[in-house]
């Protein structure tokens, strides 16, 4: 199995005792307190909808300080397909100023259009890890949001209540696990299958890191070398996905994202595939639940399972192309920078930053963040790969396990329709 080494200096850089720095440096041309000035307007185009309310007051703040600049915050996210809503923004020269972009084959994807940011006083700041999925030839080209991780969350007290005393990290070790929850009258796992992030883009991300060489792996997908079909990862993650669905909720192919944090929130099921994003929808529902996070695991070898899934959800990137680019650096130094910016990242968020300059604390970050910055410093860590995908690939693959779960196709059908979206969609 291909392990995630962290290196002493990227566990330093991990740090949550570290410092925050505070302040409100500015790099542009806008200042703050000037009324003099042209008003320029910022738009900023991005996917994560659980922040939305967070950043509306952020706003807020913002224009207090630089009252030239006004931000127009706009959200595609959800079920919503983010990306070919970007794509019709530049059609339609409607291009925003601020977009997210998931790097590495997304960031080429969007190379001639994206700003080069190196010289941004955040910059040094960057978590090693983080900094990676939008770094070229040394050149740093977009801002992480966050650090943000994902597998099965669990409730720890329903698990004490089944007699679940060891943590399964077997596929065996799961399914037992499921029964006892069932015992007791709880639904082992609340499946929004019907969100094709969750399956195309997420859920299959184990299956793609326990190959040998992962990177190796996806080369040889894209040259015609490798396949999907006949895989040992694969098979055992659609083996999975099946268990899932005979210990779900009933209609997981019609179940949304609210509806599965409900059903976890109110302890109706147990666990849900999802990540540390949801620490604030499930709290407002249910702020007093006891939850960590189980590995995914594919097979019966239970120190290859024994890790997460971890990497940058998103990126904040700026348009060379924008009248408004200065000003757009300035919003983006002032969210990581200012005291409040930096509150509203690990305490309303609750991201785990992806600056060593911001302090997090596990009361900042919830029992979710808490729990995957246990697996990082452990180096217990599954790369993210969707964004090296081809462009469609996670929305086809979706449809392909959706069609599986429905009862449309076997395993093999399921991972030749895999690669024939592999096939069509490649450079």
């Amino acid at each position: 199995m291909k392990k995630w080494k962290f290196s002493l200096v990227m566990l330093l850089a991990f740090s949550l005792v570290l410092a925050a720095c505070g302040g409100n440096s500015g790099g542009g041309s806008a200042s703050g307190g000037s009324n003099d000035q042209e008003v320029k307007t910022v738009t900023i185009f991005q996917f994560k909808t659980e922040i939305v309310d967070g950043l509306n007051e952020l706003k807020v703040e913002f224009e207090k300080e630089y009252p030239n600049i006004k931000l127009d915050i706009q959200t595609v996210g959800g079920g919503a397909d983010y990306g070919a809503a970007l794509k019709t923004k530049f059609a339609s020269n409607d291009a925003p100023d601020i977009f997210s972009n998931g790097g590495y084959a997304e960031m080429d994807m969007w190379f001639d259009r994206l700003e080069d940011l190196s010289d941004q006083p955040w910059v040094p700041d960057l978590v090693e890890m983080a900094a990676k999925p939008m770094t070229k030839d040394g050149k740093v080209y977009g801002m992480p949001m966050n650090l943000e991780g994902w597998g099965y969350i669990y409730n720890k007290d329903l698990f004490e209540q089944a007699g679940i005393t060891e943590m399964p990290k077997t596929y065996s070790q799961l399914e037992e696990a499921s029964k006892k929850l069932e015992a007791i009258g709880v639904i082992p796992f609340a499946n929004a299958y019907q969100e094709w992030w969750l399956l195309g883009n997420q859920g299959i991300n184990p299956a793609f890191d326990l190959q040998e060489d992962p990177d190796a792996f996806i080369q040889g997908l894209n040259e015609g070398t490798e396949t999907f079909v006949g895989n040992k990862y694969f098979e055992e993650w659609a083996k999975l996905m099946q268990l899932t669905l005979e210990y779900g909720n009933k209609n997981p192919l019609t179940t949304d994202y609210n509806t599965a944090i409900s059903l976890l929130a109110t302890e109706q099921a147990a666990m849900m595939q999802n990540g540390n994003w949801a620490q604030t929808e499930i709290d407002a529902i249910n702020p007093d639940l006891n939850l960590g996070f189980l590995p995914m695991p594919l097979g019966e070898n239970a120190e290859e399972n024994d890790a997460i899934n971890v990497g940058v959800p998103a990126n904040l990137v700026v348009n060379k192309d924008s009248d408004s680019k200065e000003e757009a650096k300035i919003f983006l130094n002032w969210l990581v920078t200012s005291d409040i910016g930096q509150e509203y990242i690990v305490k309303h968020f609750k991201f785990i930053p992806s600056l060593t300059s911001i302090e997090a604390t596990p009361e900042d970050m919830g029992d979710l963040g808490s729990s995957i910055y246990d697996f990082v410093q452990a180096g217990k860590v599954l790369e993210k790969h969707s964004a090296k995908f081809p462009d469609g690939v996670a929305q086809e693959f979706a449809g392909s396990m959706q069609a599986f779960f429905a009862g449309k196709s076997d395993v093999n059908k399921l991972l030749e329709d895999m690669q024939a979206s592999w096939d069509n969609l490649k450079n």
